[in-house]
């Protein structure tokens, strides 16, 4: 009972985390029209949540900084090759493509995590899991608008959106991993110190303070990015993954475009066709399939054999 429970509160974590980064776009309108990029919006957001994450875990328990030196590369791994490389390679797409086509290959992640799944961690693939990722894959496609968009793209930006979704899907993999000897607040904070180390170089760090400065009301929504779309959910996501299985949390995770595009129906007067209606409730459904109970094999009971005649 206890680990179904466990399973539950899991789920509930991993779906809020995509909620939380579905409406990130409440704060990435106002710091873009300000006139910061895309680079500049990923530093701001790790310029707050890593120390976020460090205070945090330091008022908590201080024992909970410390990792063995040989096991650097998981947080290499979710800080550097999953936070920063999947934010060049998902705002490359965006910039040189359109936003819907940049989450539709941005969702190809849940594949490249049932792939690492089975490899590394021997897991199961059942039917219902496969048919859940057609599921939240389509749901995508068609609440992205993409079908209809008629865009054509260059080789190297298909292949940095691909890249994007094989980043992502890297998170889950590496957190596993480090989720068996770390604390989920020793894996969050060391991500995002990893990963704001890196970003630095990358960032005109004096043009970024610049603009900020011009209008302090933009912190504000730094504030909001930083925690609400950045620190709650990897750590609920982080959370998330203790007890769950990665391909699972990368298919209920999928809530994310969900969210986004209701937000800019709501908010920003985004259309919602038929067609975006049809994705919403394909994305919805796969959730519902994933998290239905296993059918379990009917047995028949046969008698004990005895010498009796």
């Amino acid at each position: 009972m206890k680990s179904n429970s466990k399973q539950t509160l899991s789920l509930l974590f991993v779906l809020l985390s995509g909620v939380l980064w579905g409406v990130i776009s409440v704060f990435i309108r106002p710091l873009s029209a300000a006139g910061l990029n895309a680079m500049q919006i990923c530093f701001v957001r790790l310029l707050i949540a890593a120390p976020v994450f460090l205070i945090v875990t330091l008022s908590v328990s201080p024992s909970k900084m410390k990792f063995r030196l040989k096991d650097v590369w998981m947080f290499i791994g979710t800080g550097v090759v999953s936070v920063v490389l999947f934010n060049v390679c998902y705002f490359y797409t965006i910039i040189h493509s359109e936003a819907s086509i940049a989450v539709v290959l941005l969702y190809t992640s849940p594949i490249f995590v049932m792939i690492f799944s089975i490899l590394l961690f021997k897991e199961k693939i059942r039917l219902q899991k496969i048919l859940s990722l057609l599921m939240t894959f389509a749901g995508c496609l068609l609440v992205s608008g993409v079908l209809g968009s008629g865009a054509h793209l260059r080789a190297i930006v298909l292949l940095a959106g691909l890249a994007s979704g094989l980043f992502y899907a890297l998170y889950s993999i590496f957190g596993t991993f480090a989720l068996r000897r770390y604390d989920t607040l020793t894996v969050t904070t060391y991500t995002f110190l990893f990963a704001f180390a890196a970003s630095l170089p990358f960032s005109n760090v004096k043009e970024t303070f610049t603009v900020l400065s011009a209008a302090p009301t933009l912190w504000i929504w730094v504030l909001g990015i930083a925690l609400v779309s950045t620190a709650a959910p990897y750590f609920f996501y982080t959370q998330g993954l203790k007890n769950l299985e990665p391909s699972r949390a990368a298919i209920l995770v999928a809530v994310e475009p969900l969210v986004a595009s209701l937000v800019g129906i709501c908010f920003y007067g985004e259309a919602h066709g038929a067609l975006k209606i049809i994705g919403i409730l394909l994305v919805l459904g796969a959730i519902v399939v994933l998290n239905l109970p296993e059918k379990r094999k009917k047995t028949i009971d046969f008698p004990a054999k005895t010498d009796e005649k």
